[in-house]
């Protein structure tokens, strides 16, 4: 997860009576008329497994690889980790940052870690979503940003995000930088985050506008079937996946089972842009499937995991999707990281296996694995 809005539903119930089912082929969108052959799997390989962390997030620098994954999972491992040598997870950057519980002060401790990033600088960040329980609101002083030194884990900046940016109902997703400001995506409550990292300000903006939110005739359909919450109702994410053009001229976004928008960082950048200005110039980019997360490299391809086929693909500039491998194990595999040598990383999740989701009765298979691809 990285990522997780419509954990929190915020389209009226009466909307759900309109839910209509359509056809795998169509949930697919492009991806299914692509009919590429996939890569031979032995090029996926298996970087590390955990009995006691469903990982979302996966990140490298400073010679380490760092995971990191929701407390709502119900799993016992911590909020952030580096792997070491002996496939063995050593709490970042330190046990007490890890060991939030109920009733502690929460604003040097992580409380619920859903995405880990890499800024241009080659510091790590940490975006904690301040909610410990799957839909319930933010502790206080729960949502944040923690950037890190990776090497020795100093904390360089909290950035705080109060109920005026992540307020009831809000899940902050994941983060792409872009010169001086950063971008997040809220899950929950379906709206942009944008980021002065020099001041620490934050601005929400497109706040429930259309391409935030998601759209429940797209339904998440994973081993056949719908994917749903307790209450039966279909599993919608708002706002969830993004990436910066590598010209650093458009975020792109979109709700996690798409379509995906494009919108000009020009605009997004400048406070003074009125909302009505900014919303016009929202315009459709790519009608992606549902994912379980992207990346995009400086070529501007474009990495994602279609959930309903376990495969990954690539999305080059002109549009055109190919897939590179197709497993099985790449079961709801969530927000890749793609790092220097050109090799994806891939954290598998199976976040539809919880039980929150399955009446009850988990379906994880574990040890939860940590795969990487070649993509050249």
């Amino acid at each position: 997860m990285s990522h997780l809005r419509a954990w929190f539903p915020s389209i009226p119930s009466t909307s759900y009576c309109r839910f209509a089912l359509i056809a795998a082929s169509l949930v697919l969108g492009n991806v299914s008329a692509i009919g590429a052959e996939t890569t031979d799997t032995r090029s996926l390989r298996v970087e590390a497994s955990s009995p006691v962390l469903d990982w979302n997030a996966v990140a490298l620098a400073a010679n380490h690889i760092f995971v990191g994954g929701p407390r709502w999972t119900g799993f016992s491992g911590p909020a952030v980790a580096v792997l070491t040598k002996q496939n063995s997870l050593r709490p970042f950057p330190n046990s007490e940052w890890n060991a939030w519980k109920p009733g502690l002060d929460a604003k040097q401790r992580f409380v619920s870690v859903n995405a880990l990033h890499i800024d241009p600088e080659g510091k790590l960040w940490v975006v904690d979503t301040g909610t410990p329980q799957f839909g319930g609101p933010p502790v206080e002083d729960g949502p944040k940003l923690v950037r890190l030194d990776p090497a020795t884990g100093t904390i360089l900046r909290i950035y705080r995000m109060g109920p005026d940016v992540a307020p009831a109902g809000s899940y902050i997703d994941d983060i792409r930088f872009n010169g001086p400001h950063a971008y997040l995506t809220d899950a929950g409550k379906g709206a942009i985050l944008v980021l002065d990292v020099t001041t620490g300000i934050f601005r929400r903006v497109l706040d429930s506008a259309p391409a935030t939110l998601a759209r429940p005739h797209r339904p998440i359909i994973i081993d056949g079937e719908v994917v749903r919450n307790a209450n039966g109702i279909p599993l919608l994410v708002n706002a969830d996946p993004l990436e910066v053009s590598p010209d650093g001229k458009y975020l792109y976004f979109g709700p996690l089972e798409g379509p995906w928008s494009k919108v000009p960082t020009s605009l997004l950048d400048d406070p003074a842009i009125s909302p009505t200005t900014l919303a016009a110039s929202v315009t459709p980019w790519a009608d992606l499937p549902p994912i379980g997360g992207s990346a995009m490299d400086k070529h501007g391809n474009l990495y994602f995991i279609a959930l309903k086929d376990e495969t990954v693909y690539r999305r080059d500039p002109a549009g055109t999707i190919v897939s590179l491998v197709s497993d099985r194990r790449l079961h709801w595999a969530d927000a890749p990281f793609l790092a220097r040598d050109g090799r994806l990383w891939l954290p598998v999740a199976q976040l539809d296996r919880l039980a929150r989701f399955n009446h009850g009765v988990t379906r994880v298979q574990r040890p939860f694995l940590l795969f990487s691809v070649n993509t050249q």
